[in-house]
Parts: C-alpha cells; sequence; structure tokens
C-alpha cells in the first residue's frame, strides 16, 4: 500500500474510535508518559498540537507547563522544507495555519536551539516497532531529527502500530513509543 493510502487509511480507523475509548487511551498514554524518567527530567519539551485523529497533546502540555516545563511547538517553513521549534507560554501564541496545523505566531515567541530540547515527542499517522513511522508526507521531521541527539519519542493509538511501512533511506526512527497498552523500545531510549 502505498503511503498517501495508508494515511487515509489510518486516519479512517482512528476515525471509528468512539470519545470514550479515545479518551480512556489518550489517559493511558498520557500517564505513561508521565511516569517516564526523560519526562520528570525534562526542561524543555518539542511538541505538536494534536489534531482531531492524533494523541490528544493539549492536556500533554498543560501538564508540562504545571511542571514549569518549557513547550517548544515547531513552525514550519515550507520555502526551505525546514522547521524551528518556538517556545509559547499560551495556547493564544499559536495560530491555525494550512493542514489545521496550530503553529507559533513567531512575533509572539521565541526560537529554541535544538540542542536545548530535551524530549522531542514526534508526530505520526503510523508506527512501526522499530520506531519508523509515517509522517504527514512533508519530510520536516526526517529533516530535524537528522542531528537531534537528545531523547525522541512518539505517542500512539495501539491500532497505529503497523508491521511494516514504505520505508525511505532518509527516514529515521524514533527512540520510543508509548502506546495505550505497552512501551516499546525502539532505540538507544
Amino acid at each position: 500500500m502505498d503511503k498517501k493510502a495508508l494515511r487515509h487509511e489510518m486516519k479512517m480507523i482512528i476515525a471509528n474510535m468512539t470519545d470514550e475509548i479515545r479518551n480512556r487511551q489518550n489517559e493511558a498514554i498520557a500517564n505513561t508518559l508521565y511516569a517516564q524518567s526523560f519526562w520528570k527530567e525534562a526542561k524543555t519539551i518539542g511538541i505538536t498540537v494534536s489534531r482531531k485523529w492524533e494523541v490528544d497533546t493539549i492536556s500533554i502540555i498543560k501538564r508540562a507547563w504545571s511542571e514549569n516545563k518549557k513547550v517548544a511547538v515547531p513552525k514550519c517553513h515550507p520555502s526551505t522544507k525546514t522547521m524551528t521549534f518556538r517556545i509559547i507560554h499560551s495556547f493564544d501564541q499559536l495560530h491555525c495555519t494550512y493542514l489545521d496545523l496550530y503553529e507559533p505566531i513567531e512575533e509572539w515567541t521565541e526560537e529554541v536551539a535544538k540542542a536545548d530540547i530535551d524530549l522531542l515527542i514526534v508526530p505520526g499517522i503510523a508506527f512501526t516497532r522499530l520506531g519508523y513511522r509515517l509522517g504527514y508526507g512533508g519530510g520536516y521531521y526526517d529533516r530535524y531529527l537528522k542531528d537531534f541527539k537528545n531523547q525522541t519519542l512518539s505517542l500512539a493509538y495501539s491500532l497505529q502500530l503497523v508491521s511494516s511501512l514504505p520505508i525511505e533511506e532518509h527516514d529515521l526512527p524514533v527512540q520510543m513509543i508509548i502506546a495505550n497498552e505497552e512501551v516499546i523500545i525502539c532505540g538507544n531510549a
């Protein structure tokens, strides 16, 4: 199956989850994340603002703020196909851009250096147990991860775990996947 068809199929599967199941699984994933030592030790967390078919990150962002962690959200630069992360202190510092993404407003936020992000939560639509993920097609995270040295992980509903994905040479795996039923160590976590 090609990537576009797989993205569509996975979105449909997730869309069929009931709110009750989705909420219960979001809570299980978040609680597992909060129990990890790297969460407790992280001072700055890189994270996207979730869309309706993704594991909820809004509550995770709020929890990070309540623990006095810095929250950095990606800003995509389509002309160069790169992204930077910017510190936000409030959801009011975001605006909706293309594809229903919420990105930081540059005038109201400050860029954070890649080396200063202790924990990077990498989004995706499907994942293998080796840490490879199917992203949204821009390749932004693969370019960003190329020289990222700190902890990487993805959050996933168990139904997003697949046996294989079409992997390309530039695809980089995350170190860990936290799903609602298990924690998968993929690399040097």
